[in-house]
């Protein structure tokens, strides 16, 4: 096993990576329609806390092989072979939400990280065979932080209830920590282009769940009620909000940014707000739809903030982590941020929050395209 170029031409994602990326749905569909359970049960507190922390676990485990792909992918049969065991433990993982939400057991969800943790560290051992100097440091390094911290994962099935909270974020921490203690002395040829290709299809993958659970939401109401003028508004409003959410993503070419670890670090951990918001934004469908006809404990403000509010969310993180480095002029940098704020606000619109919420999104992209069209305009002249 060989590192690849940084600047290896025409790099993109493979047959296999996309196949990855597919076990990552179920995941990410079991996660969201326990949240969504969860708040239409009245219990947003237990809720979020339990999504917060299986969408880590799912986020994390999608990165961990990301970045080595785009570093040591060789395409052969062992790496495909070993890839595919990762891929058995993402579907462990899937399993075990629904039991982790609802206990608090994480045994099956542990089980499957140890078995997408034994095929990562099989796979930075063999880069460390392949490799000498301060780059086997590193992949040894790396085999050696991922092994401490599924030792640490145990601590979610040894010790109290009371404490699971403050293990995962111990652990959590410590996961984050491992890239930059290993690649301290020398960084792993991760290439950027193929970086950013990864995370806008990840983007694609989490918006295309969101606009899933509305369109079961939706079909189950109106098997159950016959309730369409109150159910039109929230489809249209969410269709509106996954449609301007894709167009704002992928406005800026972000690879030209990811010019150091520095730099790709901080845009990478902050996507785990961008894909968590982005899948929650669906959840919070859900729990409209099942407000509009009489079946959610939550007020109608409290079901239109399950929406609103993960909505502002992915627009401001998109705008702090993404696009502002593309951004050129105050009135440009403000689109994101105001429009957050107005998103924010269409909570106190009622029954029509959802719809407004889509109204505003849409506006955002149009003021934004027209921002960027006159910038063109400009330097043209």
């Amino acid at each position: 096993m060989r590192a690849r170029r940084r600047d290896e031409e025409h790099r993109a994602a493979t047959p296999l990576e996309l196949f990855f990326d597919l076990c990552f749905v179920v995941a990410i569909a079991q996660a969201g329609r326990q949240l969504a359970h969860a708040l239409t049960e009245g219990h947003p507190g237990h809720g979020i806390s339990g999504y917060l922390m299986l969408f880590f676990a799912i986020w994390w485990a999608w990165m961990n092989f990301s970045w080595f792909a785009s570093a040591y992918d060789t395409d052969d049969p062992l790496y495909r072979v070993v890839t595919l065991v990762q891929m058995a433990g993402v579907l462990i993982l899937a399993a075990g939400v629904p039991r982790a939400f609802e206990h608090n057991d994480f045994t099956v969800i542990w089980l499957g990280y140890l078995v997408m943790r034994l095929a990562m560290v099989t796979q930075w051992l063999r880069a460390a065979l392949g490799s000498r100097g301060a780059e086997r440091r590193t992949a040894l390094r790396y085999a050696l932080g991922v092994t401490v911290c599924q030792v640490g994962w145990l601590g979610l099935l040894l010790l109290p209830e009371r404490d699971v909270r403050w293990v995962f974020v111990v652990v959590a921490l410590l996961e984050l920590a491992v890239p930059a203690l290993a690649e301290r002395q020398r960084q792993t040829s991760w290439h950027p282009h193929h970086i950013a290709e990864r995370y806008g299809l990840f983007t694609i993958i989490v918006l295309g769940e969101t606009i899933a659970a509305a369109t079961v939401a939706v079909q189950s109401a109106l098997d159950e009620n016959d309730a369409l003028g109150s159910l039109l508004p929230i489809a249209g409003g969410g269709l509106l909000l996954v449609f301007a959410a894709y167009w704002i993503y992928f406005a800026v070419p972000i690879h030209l940014h990811l010019r150091s670890n520095r730099q790709a670090f901080l845009w990478g951990y902050g996507h785990y707000l961008v894909f968590g918001s982005a899948a929650a934004v669906g959840a919070g469908i859900e729990v409209a739809v099942e407000e509009s006809i009489g079946k959610s404990h939550l007020s109608t403000l409290g079901a239109s903030a399950c929406v609103t509010v993960p909505a502002a969310l992915f627009m401001l993180t998109v705008w702090l982590i993404h696009s502002r480095h593309q951004k050129r002029g105050l009135a440009q940098q403000l689109v994101l941020p105001v429009s957050s704020l107005l998103v924010l606000a269409c909570t106190f619109a009622g029954r029509g929050a959802v719809l407004a919420a889509g109204l505003v999104a849409s506006a955002t992209v149009a003021v934004g395209v027209t921002l960027t069209s006159r910038q063109g305009t400009a330097l043209a002249e």
